[in-house]
């Protein structure tokens, strides 16, 4: 399995990974063979990327944190809360904190966890699969910095809920992926005070999680929003969600924006140290972060095009890459791989998408 642009995209591609709808319904299902009509609905829906299964990528396992049911539940409970906010009705917490003690158990699980998978989104479900998102990697996070469980369900619970506060929010306004104009911007940052004003009633939900909603978008050196917190003021779990909301919104189409190559949002986070993040928070998640996700296709210093197939979770900057002897649609037969930590005069130049 391998990432497609859907811009490459071809007439009788499998689709590698099933795409759900934002409650969790099946919009396209694993090992469907793609047709025009489809290829130009997924663009109209604004799904960018999306992954095939071909005869060079057919061997390339691509695991994600938790499991697909979990994701789809969590999916599906951040949903039926939005639908009951939007109508001005009280939402179950009881059944989002049972879908976020699924989604720890999947991440406490495991001991090594490295995250490299992008999401397939449409605009309708872009909340809901980035607030998912998120909420992986802030537990994630969490766990490499010791919470203790109620901790981690708390902190969870304020990440999946971060961006509710967007129900209050126009829909052209979500769907717009173009840079925001002024005013535009100062409507989009109401979403933090929207969101703590629905949590903080829940009595169901720790108070600590509608905080995370309030201060999401506060940063370190004071420069955030809505009131412009500094240093230690920021409560450490919203730094926690911050630096996970701030990756991927780097990583993935949003609001206000598009994205750009996880490599490069590596480094913008990085450069973010002691300004928006404390240093030692980044450092931690970044050990958990592929920089050349498996399964992304990409240029080589030699001119070479190849896709990653695995990762050396030591040196995240350095993975496993297949090296085909073809254009960019891997038209013909594998040639070789390459270790990038065995081969040091190598290097990776960009990712294609």
């Amino acid at each position: 399995m391998r990432q497609v642009s859907t811009h490459r995209l071809q007439e009788g591609d499998i689709l590698g990974r099933t795409i759900y709808t934002n409650d969790g319904r099946v919009l396209l299902g694993k090992g469907m063979a793609l047709s025009a009509s489809y290829i130009n609905r997924l663009n109209k829906l604004g799904i960018s990327i999306v992954y095939i299964d071909d005869e060079v990528s057919k061997d390339i396992v691509i695991e994600d944190v938790i499991s697909e049911e979990h994701r789809r539940e969590a999916m599906s409970s951040l949903d039926n809360a939005v639908q009951a906010v939007k109508v001005g009705k009280d939402f179950d917490g009881f059944t989002a904190k049972k879908s976020i003690d699924n989604i720890i158990q999947d991440i406490l699980f495991q001991k090594d966890i490295f995250i490299g998978l992008t999401d397939m989104r449409t605009y309708d479900n872009h909340v809901f699969a980035h607030s998912v998102n998120v909420c992986v990697l802030s537990t994630v996070l969490g766990k490499a910095l010791k919470l203790d469980h109620e901790s981690l369900q708390g902190l969870a619970i304020g990440a999946l809920f971060h961006d509710i506060g967007t129900v209050k929010l126009p829909k052209e306004l979500l769907k717009k992926r173009t840079p925001f104009t002024p005013a535009e911007a100062e409507l989009y940052k109401t979403h933090a005070n929207h969101g703590f004003d629905i949590l903080r009633t829940k009595r169901e939900l720790n108070l600590l999680s509608a905080h995370i909603a309030f201060q999401h978008h506060e940063y370190f050196n004071g420069s955030g929003y809505p009131r412009k917190l500094e240093g230690d003021s920021v409560h450490h779990w919203a730094q926690i969600v911050g630096i996970a909301n701030f990756y991927d919104n780097l990583v993935n189409d949003g609001p206000g924006h598009t994205h750009i190559a996880p490599y490069e949002a590596c480094e913008i986070l990085m450069g973010s140290s002691d300004k928006f993040f404390p240093r030692d928070l980044i450092i931690t998640f970044l050990k958990h972060i592929a920089a050349y996700p498996t399964g992304c296709t990409v240029k080589l210093s030699t001119g070479e095009i190849g896709i990653v197939v695995d990762q050396n979770k030591s040196l995240p900057m350095r993975p496993i890459v297949r090296v085909v002897l073809a254009d960019e649609d891997f038209s013909s037969a594998q040639a070789k791989e390459y270790n990038l930590v065995e081969e040091r005069t190598l290097f990776i130049d960009s990712i294609l998408e």
